[in-house]
């Protein structure tokens, strides 16, 4: 059996490891939400299944960014029906209809995150918008998507103008080492990536002089009147602030 501190010691080297592979793409990354910042644009986010925790990790959260747009449809999420999740997922057409609602422009961003990066949804989200001049961030994992069935013409790697890569193993699972079978490590890492990117936002703010709208939290002092200025700015826009 595996000790703690061993289980620890390969979790910290797989976000190490993340963070190696990844530091150019994560400059650009940063690069990009700051233009968008500087336009008074919006970042749009976007996943299925539970690649949806790492949209909900983006949106309204304390120390999060402030202008930022989920995309989200229920019958993507697993908690209003499971199987039919993954159903709609590989429905191609989806992604058109929810771009048709509220799709972003050549000024804004789309971060999608999929760790296989094959089903019709997450693909033709990122193709539609970049048809529509936005750029596009893929988070996902290149050997999940090379292992996984090609559901769609193109891969959302493929479709996206910067790539991060989780590195999770296809499959997801990373335990027992030798044939894993659980403890999945997508949403701990995704959800390190985008705080490695904004780390690099503020950064790059401070530098440039823009400044940063970060959300904070509710519960310390002065928290409810910084996110008032917040929701003022950007609560018409985004629908679910509201």
């Amino acid at each position: 059996m595996v000790s703690t501190t061993e289980r620890y010691a390969d979790v910290a080297e797989r976000l190490a490891e993340a963070e190696r592979g990844n530091a150019e793409q994560i400059r650009k990354s940063a690069e990009l939400i700051l233009g968008v910042i500087r336009a008074d644009a919006l970042v749009f986010t976007a996943g299925a299944g539970h690649s949806l925790a790492a949209v909900a990790e983006t949106f309204y959260r304390a120390g999060g960014l402030a202008c930022v747009y989920p995309v989200y449809h229920p019958e993507l999420l697993p908690l209003h029906g499971a199987q039919h999740s993954t159903k709609t997922e590989r429905r191609s057409g989806l992604a058109e209809e929810v771009l048709a609602e509220r799709a972003p422009g050549p000024d804004d961003l789309l971060v999608v995150f999929s760790t296989s990066g094959v089903n019709p949804y997450p693909v033709e989200l990122a193709a539609g918008a970049r048809a529509r001049g936005a750029s596009v961030i893929a988070v996902s994992s290149a050997a999940s998507v090379a292992a996984a069935p090609k559901r769609a013409a193109t891969t959302l790697i493929e479709e996206a103008s910067i790539v991060l890569d989780s590195h999770v193993r296809p499959g997801d699972s990373s335990y027992p080492p030798e044939a894993p079978r659980t403890a999945p490590l997508s949403t701990v890492i995704n959800a390190f990536l985008w705080n490695l990117v904004l780390a690099e936002v503020v950064d790059l703010g401070a530098a440039q002089g823009v400044d940063i709208p970060l959300w904070r939290s509710s519960n310390v002092d002065g928290g409810d009147e910084a996110n008032a200025a917040l929701l003022a700015k950007y609560g018409a826009r985004v629908p679910a602030l509201r």
